[in-house]
């Protein structure tokens, strides 16, 4: 877990010191919590239990001894945690229109570079490789069990995401 953290914490710090002087309402947008969209705050209301989840069960996992992945598949899941916590400062960077909630603003554009020309949702792809290495980067096969049922809540998400965009972002 101390693993874990550094290799998060540590370029988090860095990000978030750099947005906050670069582009502060960039910290604003991704503060913000509440959702606009229903569809949205059912995904939080059934989301949010498995990320927990995922982020709880390696503790008791640890405590109790239920699972233990080999060293090389921790060290691997940390490098994954890290390789999609920095596709995620990419996406960022790219896209600072990139909020933590589902909504559009006066002078938005559709961003189409960067890794917008691989990937229609490069955030969603980077985040879900977070979370699916989170579990064994904590070292318990068990936690992977709700980090898997998130992915189907990602693809509920960006669904209703694309008809927000299509309905109130002109060219998308």
């Amino acid at each position: 877990a101390w693993a874990y953290c550094a290799v998060l914490l540590v370029p988090m710090t860095a990000f978030v010191a750099y947005m906050a002087r670069h582009d502060p309402e960039f910290i604003v947008r991704r503060s913000t919590m509440r959702e606009k969209e229903r569809t949205q705050r059912r995904v939080l209301a059934f989301g949010t239990p498995l990320l927990l989840a995922a982020l709880v069960v390696p503790g008791f996992d640890h405590r109790f001894g239920w699972s233990h992945p080999p060293l090389g598949v921790v060290v691997a899941a940390l490098a994954a945690s890290l390789t999609g916590y920095l596709a995620v400062v990419r996406v960022f960077l790219e896209n600072r229109w990139a909020g933590r909630t589902i909504e559009t603003y006066a002078d938005q554009r559709v961003v189409s570079t960067g890794p917008y020309a691989i990937v229609r949702h490069p955030m969603y792809a980077a985040v879900s490789l977070l979370y699916l290495a989170t579990p064994l980067a904590l070292g318990s096969w068990w936690a992977v069990l709700p980090a898997m049922a998130f992915v189907p809540i990602f693809v509920f998400r960006i669904r209703n995401e694309e008809e927000v965009l299509v309905r109130e972002l002109p060219g998308y």
